[in-house]
């Protein structure tokens, strides 16, 4: 299964549809990941919050799969913000990785009120120029933030990863992050445990398509405008998830997605805090 790329800001080219590992730890993670690039994914998002950055450093490895062809992202988790206290949290992760760079670099959470999330993207910037980072992105920014980090260093994050799905589609903000130059990246994307994907314009899309509820989801993410990192360990609906690209959702199927009833983000960036 191929699936298509964007290039970013820096160049680099990232697929559209990647694997999310949270909240799998330790050979289930590894297994899980396995299977995921067994069936075509080729991008794979891990945190140093998650846990499990040994475990998807072990599949890259046990895969078999060139480097070059992978496209690994992890994240700087909130008590690790700062000078210099970045630079040695990005070499512990690729210590537990086992690699020698990861392709996309994320501030995980902006934490305002504890005020270091530019010194840390600045410090990001200089670990991009030493090659340990190839992109450079955020997540969970809202627009103020990333004003702040390219105030302060001139370079547009590549990646916002910011929770978007039919409940939270926040079509604002995501026009807002995107206007700016930067790719948004969803992550819950599928809200699996809320019961979205059993909401009946959804269903009605996925019977005449002849696909799941969750791959019309996805779907109306890809066609947005987005990328999404759904997680599933089942093989099976790690398939489905990836295989998006050969249907298109009509004005009406993606009308009906945008009419599910929305939410606000339990976890809001202005006052989120989490380390």
């Amino acid at each position: 299964m191929q699936i298509p790329t964007v290039t970013l800001n820096s160049g680099h080219r990232m697929p559209v549809a990647g694997y999310g590992t949270w909240p799998l730890q330790g050979r289930a993670a590894t297994d899980a990941v396995l299977a995921a690039l067994a069936a075509g994914y080729r991008l794979v998002d891990t945190a140093a919050s998650y846990g499990n950055e040994d475990a998807v450093g072990a599949a890259v490895r046990e895969s078999g799969l060139p480097r070059a062809e992978l496209f690994v992202t992890t994240k700087l988790r909130g008590s690790d913000q700062g000078r210099g206290s970045t630079r040695a949290a990005l070499e512990a992760s690729l210590e537990r990785l086992g690699l020698d760079y990861v392709d996309l670099y994320l501030i995980h959470w902006p934490l305002p009120a504890v005020g270091r999330y530019t010194d840390s993207y600045a410090e990001m910037a200089d670990l991009h120029r030493e090659g340990l980072i190839r992109t450079l992105g955020v997540s969970n920014f809202l627009p103020e933030h990333i004003a702040a980090v390219v105030a302060e260093t001139g370079i547009v994050p590549a990646v916002d990863q910011l929770q978007v799905s039919p409940s939270h589609a926040r079509a604002g903000l995501v026009a807002a992050v995107r206007g700016g130059g930067t790719v948004v990246q969803a992550w819950s994307p599928l809200e699996r445990n809320t019961g979205v994907l059993g909401n009946a314009g959804i269903v009605a899309a996925a019977d005449r398509l002849g696909v799941t509820p969750a791959q019309v989801v996805l779907r109306w993410l890809v066609q947005r405008g987005l990328t999404v990192v759904p997680h599933s360990s089942d093989p099976g609906r790690q398939r489905a998830n990836a295989d998006l690209f050969g249907f298109e959702l009509t004005g009406e199927d993606m009308t009906a997605v945008d009419s599910v009833a929305q939410l606000p983000v339990k976890q809001d960036p202005a006052t989120w805090e989490e380390f």
